[in-house]
């Protein structure tokens, strides 16, 4: 039996992978980071949606749409994580696991980003592992949707 439907979101800046600060978020492609997810979500029995916007609305809608749609969701809300109160409004809204993932660690980085707005209403949260973190956080959605 499959473990169920899970959304990968991407916030702003994220379709710059590979080239926007490579000795900070590594040279893998979003596209190549799809590709890895998807091989890793087959392994899972986990059927994948993976997208990403740099709009604040568009995360929005795409947050309430794994809601309705997904069993579960891996959110890495990039920038919007330290300021979007809509980001965090949509999340609320959600009655499936959302874990947030970051490539980098954000409480190791600049002040601005260890405001996290969004860290008390998720239920788990993968950081600084690079790429790494999104098989982490592909495994760790598949243990809970198997309630493990």
């Amino acid at each position: 039996m499959a473990a169920g439907r899970v959304a990968v979101l991407g916030g702003p800046n994220l379709g710059r992978l590979g080239l926007r600060e490579p000795e900070l978020y590594g040279e893998v492609t979003w596209e190549e980071l799809e590709a890895r997810c998807r091989a890793w979500a087959s392994e899972l029995d986990l059927k994948l949606v993976f997208d990403q916007t740099d709009s604040e609305g568009e995360l929005v809608r795409m947050i309430h749409a794994a809601g309705a749609d997904c069993d579960g969701l891996i959110l890495n809300a990039a920038a919007y994580t330290h300021t979007s109160v809509a980001v965090r409004d949509a999340l609320l809204t959600l009655e499936i696991p959302v874990l947030e993932l970051h490539l980098t660690n954000p409480s190791a980085r600049e002040p601005f980003r260890r405001r996290n707005l969004l860290q008390d209403v998720v239920t788990g949260g993968v950081f600084g592992l690079g790429t790494e973190g999104y098989r982490l956080a592909l495994e760790g959605m598949a243990g809970l949707l198997r309630g493990n």
